[in-house]
C-alpha cells in the first residue's frame, strides 16, 4: 500500500512538473510574441475578425488578418517568399493549397501544444495542422420548400423535377466543387458508372452556375432556384435569410482546412502564439458560431440544428493536374461555355 501510494505520489508530481514546465514555456512564448509586436495572418477563410479581436486582447499581440482567395492564395504567397517579401507569420487554406506551400519550403516546422485533443489524423506532419473540413451540403429556403420535399440522397439531384432549380459553382474551374463531385464518385457512388448517370442526370436538370460557393445563397433566397450545392456555414452567416440544409442519408463531404507557421515568418514567436491560440477550443468556438464552420476541436459544433448528427468526411486532396483534367471533363458533361 505504501510502495503504490508512494508511486502514485510520484505520478501525480511528474503531471504538476510537466503541466509546470509547458506553462512556463508558453509564458515564455508570450513574452518572446509580446516583445515582437505582432502576428501577420494569411487566410482564405472569411469573418474571423472575432477571433483576431480576441486574440490581440486575450494576448496583447496584435493580430493582422489579410485575405487571400483560394485561387490567388498559391501565387500570391509563393511569389512574396521567393523575392522575400511574405508578411505573412501565419497561413491557412485548404490542406491541397498548404501542400503546394510545402513543397516550396514555405511552412515551417511547429507542433501546437492546443491539437493535442484534436483527433490522430488531423496531424499531418510536423509543419501543418488540420483544423476543420469546408463541408458541402445542399441548401434550400424553407420557406419555399418543405423539408420532407427536399434531397434525401446526393441522387435526388439528378430527379427531373429538380430542372432548373439548383445553382452550384462552375464545375469546370471551381476546384472545391471539382473535388466535392470526384468526393462523390469514390465515397458515395458504388460504381463509376452510377456516378456518371447521376453527373448526366444533374446536367440535365441545367444548374446555374456561379463563381464560388459565396454568390450561391442568394438565388436560394430569392426563391429564383431551389437547391443549392454549397456550404450549411451560410445558415449562420446569411442570417436571418430562411435557409436549411438537407439532412441526407449520406456524409456531407469536403476539403481539410489547416494551418501552418511561415518558414520565414517575420515574427516567428508570435506565429507560433497566433496558432496555439487558433487551435484554442475558445477560437475554435468563435468560428463554428460566428462563422458556422465544421471544426475539429473535439464537442465543438455550428449552431446549425442537427449538424452535430451529420457524418462529415475529408475528401482526398486532387492534384493540380487532376483539377485541371477534371474540370475540362466536367465542362463537357455540364456543356459549360
Amino acid at each position: 500500500m505504501k510502495k503504490l501510494l508512494v508511486a502514485s505520489l510520484f505520478v501525480l508530481g511528474a503531471v504538476a512538473q510537466a503541466q509546470a514546465q509547458a506553462q512556463v514555456q508558453d509564458k515564455v512564448l508570450l513574452d518572446k510574441a509580446r516583445a515582437e509586436g505582432k502576428a501577420s495572418f494569411y487566410a482564405n477563410i472569411t469573418a474571423v475578425e472575432p477571433i483576431i479581436k480576441s486574440f490581440t486582447a486575450d494576448t496583447g499581440v496584435t493580430g493582422e488578418y489579410t485575405r487571400i482567395s483560394t485561387s490567388k492564395f498559391v501565387a500570391t504567397a509563393i511569389t512574396e517568399f521567393e523575392a522575400g517579401k511574405l508578411m505573412a507569420d501565419v497561413v491557412q487554406a485548404p490542406l491541397p493549397v498548404l501542400d503546394l506551400l510545402k513543397e516550396k519550403g514555405v511552412l515551417a516546422s511547429y507542433r501546437s501544444p492546443a491539437a493535442a485533443g484534436y483527433p490522430e489524423w488531423t496531424r499531418k506532419d510536423d509543419q501543418m495542422q488540420i483544423f476543420g473540413i469546408e463541408y458541402v451540403g445542399l441548401i434550400y429556403n424553407k420557406e419555399l420548400l418543405k423539408p420532407a420535399d427536399a434531397p434525401k440522397r446526393y441522387e435526388d439531384l439528378a430527379l427531373p423535377k429538380w430542372k432548373d432549380k439548383i445553382v452550384m459553382a462552375n464545375p469546370a474551374n471551381h476546384a472545391t466543387t471539382i473535388s466535392w463531385l470526384v468526393g462523390l464518385k469514390e465515397n458515395i457512388f458504388k460504381s463509376e458508372q452510377e456516378w456518371r448517370d447521376f453527373l448526366k442526370g444533374l446536367a440535365a436538370n441545367k444548374p446555374m452556375f456561379v463563381a464560388s460557393f459565396g454568390p450561391t445563397p442568394a438565388p436560394i433566397e430569392s426563391g429564383e432556384k431551389l437547391i443549392a450545392i454549397s456550404m450549411p456555414k451560410y445558415i449562420v452567416t446569411k442570417a436571418p435569410a430562411p435557409l436549411d440544409w438537407a439532412r441526407l442519408s449520406q456524409p456531407l463531404m469536403g476539403t481539410p482546412r489547416a494551418i501552418a507557421v511561415a518558414s520565414k515568418a517575420p515574427h516567428p514567436a508570435a506565429a507560433r502564439a497566433f496558432v496555439d491560440y487558433w487551435l484554442s477550443k475558445k477560437s475554435m468556438e468563435i468560428l463554428a458560431r460566428d462563422v458556422g464552420e465544421y471544426v475539429l476541436a473535439p464537442g465543438v459544433f455550428p449552431p446549425i440544428d442537427g449538424i452535430k448528427d451529420a457524418k462529415v468526411i475529408a475528401i482526398r486532396e486532387l492534384s493540380d493536374d487532376e483539377i485541371q483534367k477534371w474540370g475540362a471533363e466536367f465542362k463537357k458533361i455540364f456543356d459549360v461555355k
